[in-house]
C-alpha cells in the first residue's frame, strides 16, 4: 500500500503504546501503593468486598478493646471486694474472740468493737470510693432495679445478668408449685410414758437428752429448745397452743439438707410420727421449693429459686410463710452492659450487675445486717450478741466470696475467650481483605517489567511506523 493520509502501522503502533502505558502506570501505582485496588475501576467487586471487610476488621479491633476495658474494670472491681474480704475475715477474728467471754473483760471486748466499727466503715468507704474512670463499681450503681416485690411473697431478689434489647424493662414471673419445707417429726404424747434417753440430731449436730418418766411434753419442748442452737432442731406444740396433741420437732433450716433425728437410746417406750401421724419413722427430712421462673423449671435449694439463661439470671428467696402461687416482679434497668462484639445487636452484648457491698446491705433480712455489728446496734459485740454477729459475718463473707466468684467467671469465661475468639478472627479476615485488596509484590514487579518492555517496543515501533510513509516520495522523483 502506498497510501499517506491515514498511517494504520502508527495508529496501531499508538494504540498498543497507550495500553503499555496504562499497563505500566497501574504497575507503578500498585507498586507504590502496595494495594491491587486504589480505585473502583480497578476491581469493583473487590472494591465492595475490601471495603466490607475492613468494616468488619474495625468492629472486631473495637471489640476486643471493649473486651480488654470491662476485663479492666472487673479487675479494679474484684481487687477493692479482695479488700473487703480481707477486712471481713478480721471481724470474724474480733467476733469469735469476743465470745470468749470466759477469757475477756469488758474493757477487750469494747476494744475489739472499736475495731469492727472501723473495718466497717472501712467497708462502706471502699465501696463508695471504688471507681473506675468516674464509673462508681461497688456503691449499687451497677446493681439492677427491681420493683414490685412483695415481702411476704419474696424476702431477697438478687439479679445478676438481665439482657434488655430493646425492651424497656423485663417482667418476671415467679410460680411456686411445690413449697420449700423444713424437716418435722410428731411426737402425738402429752407424756413420756417410762425413763428414756434420747438422742436429738440435726443439721448443726447431736445433743443427748434424758427424761424421767411421767416427763410432759412441755418439759421436752423447752429441754429441746435449749439445745436446739446445737442440734438445729426445734419443738413447738403441733396444735400451736396446748400440749394435748403432743410436739412438733422440727429443723431450724428450709430445704433437703435439713433434718430431724430422734432415736430412742434406751429406756421406755418412745416414738415419733411424720407429720401426718401416720407413720412411725426416727428420721425426716425438708423439701426444697420448685417451680417456674418466666416459664423455666427449676429445682431451688432450701428457701431459693434460681434461673440461669442467656438473658435473666437471678436468685429468688421465697418467704417462709408463702405456700404454693404466683408472685411477680420488674427488673426496670441498671447493671453493666458491655459491648463485646463487632456489631452492635443483643446477641454481642453481655450484662452484669455488680451489688452494691455498703455495710447495710451486706448480710440478709433473716440474720441481719453487717451495720447492725456495730457499737449502738442491734447485734453488736457489747450487746452480747457476738453469736448473731458471726452468722451476719459468714453471710457477708459468703456474698462478697460469690461476687468474686461471678466477677472471675465473668472474666474468664466470658471476657477472655472473647478476646481469644476476636483475635482470631481479627486475623483471619485481615488475611482475606490483604488477600482481596493488597498487592502480589512479585506480580507486580513482572508486570513493571513487561510494561516497560512493551512501553519501549512499541515507542521504537511508533517511530518505524511514522517514518514508513516517506518511502512513498521515491515514487515522485
Amino acid at each position: 500500500m502506498a497510501r499517506i493520509n491515514t498511517n494504520v502501522p502508527s495508529l496501531m503502533a499508538q494504540s498498543d503504546l497507550k495500553k503499555a502505558n496504562q499497563s505500566l502506570q497501574s504497575a507503578l501505582q500498585r507498586l507504590s501503593s502496595g494495594l491491587r485496588i486504589n480505585r473502583g475501576a480497578d476491581d469493583p467487586a473487590g472494591l465492595i468486598a475490601s471495603e466490607t471487610l475492613r468494616s468488619e476488621l474495625q468492629g472486631v479491633r473495637q471489640g476486643v478493646e471493649n473486651s480488654q476495658r470491662a476485663a479492666s474494670v472487673i479487675a479494679t472491681a474484684e481487687g477493692a471486694l479482695n479488700e473487703v474480704a480481707a477486712l471481713l475475715t478480721n471481724i470474724k477474728a474480733l467476733t469469735v474472740q469476743a465470745a470468749n467471754t470466759g477469757g475477756m473483760s469488758p474493757a477487750e471486748i469494747e476494744a475489739n468493737q472499736l475495731q469492727i466499727n472501723s473495718a466497717v466503715q472501712s467497708i462502706t468507704r471502699i465501696a463508695n470510693v471504688t471507681n473506675f474512670a468516674g464509673l462508681n463499681l461497688l456503691d449499687g450503681s451497677l446493681d439492677y432495679n427491681v420493683s414490685g416485690i412483695i415481702d411476704t411473697e419474696l424476702t431477697e431478689v438478687r439479679v445478676f445478668n438481665a439482657q434488655f434489647g430493646t425492651a424497656p424493662n423485663i417482667g418476671v414471673e415467679v410460680d411456686v408449685t411445690v413449697s420449700a419445707q423444713p424437716a418435722t417429726l410428731l411426737y402425738p404424747m402429752s407424756m413420756i410414758s417410762g425413763a428414756v434417753t434420747l438422742e436429738i440430731a440435726g443439721v448443726h449436730g447431736v445433743e443427748t437428752l434424758q427424761f424421767v418418766s411421767g416427763t410432759t411434753s412441755d418439759v421436752l419442748m423447752e429441754a429441746i429448745n435449749q439445745v436446739k442452737e446445737a442440734t438445729g432442731v426445734s419443738a413447738a406444740y403441733a396444735n400451736g397452743s396446748t400440749v394435748s396433741n403432743g410436739l412438733l420437732l422440727y429443723s431450724t433450716e428450709w430445704g433437703s439438707d435439713a433434718f430431724v433425728s430422734v432415736d430412742r437410746l434406751n429406756g421406755g417406750d418412745f416414738e415419733t410420727k411424720d407429720a401426718t401421724d401416720t407413720n412411725v419413722i426416727k428420721r425426716a427430712e425438708g423439701r426444697d421449693v420448685a417451680g417456674t421462673i418466666n416459664g423455666a423449671y427449676t429445682v431451688g435449694k432450701g428457701l431459693r429459686l434460681s434461673l440461669n439463661t442467656t438473658y435473666l439470671t437471678l436468685d429468688v428467696e421465697v418467704d417462709e410463710s408463702f405456700g404454693a402461687g404466683t408472685s411477680e416482679f420488674t427488673v426496670t434497668g441498671g447493671g453493666a452492659l458491655f459491648q463485646l462484639g463487632p456489631h452492635v445487636s443483643i446477641n454481642e452484648q453481655r450484662s452484669f450487675g455488680i451489688q452494691s457491698i455498703v455495710a447495710s446491705r451486706l448480710g440478709d433480712a433473716e440474720y441481719g445486717y453487717l451495720s447492725q455489728i456495730v457499737t449502738g446496734g442491734e447485734y453488736s459485740l457489747v450487746a452480747g450478741e457476738a453469736g448473731q454477729a458471726a452468722k451476719i459475718i459468714d453471710r457477708a463473707i459468703g456474698q462478697v466470696a460469690a461476687l468474686r466468684g461471678r466477677m472471675g467467671a465473668f472474666e474468664k469465661n466470658t471476657l477472655m475467650t472473647n478476646i481469644n475468639s476476636l483475635e482470631v478472627a481479627l486475623e483471619n479476615i485481615q488475611s482475606s481483605e490483604s488477600s482481596i485488596r493488597d498487592a502480589d509484590f512479585a506480580a507486580e514487579t513482572a508486570n513493571l517489567t513487561r510494561g516497560q518492555i512493551l512501553s519501549n517496543a512499541a515507542t521504537s515501533v511508533l517511530a518505524i511506523a511514522n517514518s514508513t510513509p516517506q518511502s512513498v516520495l521515491s515514487l515522485l522523483q
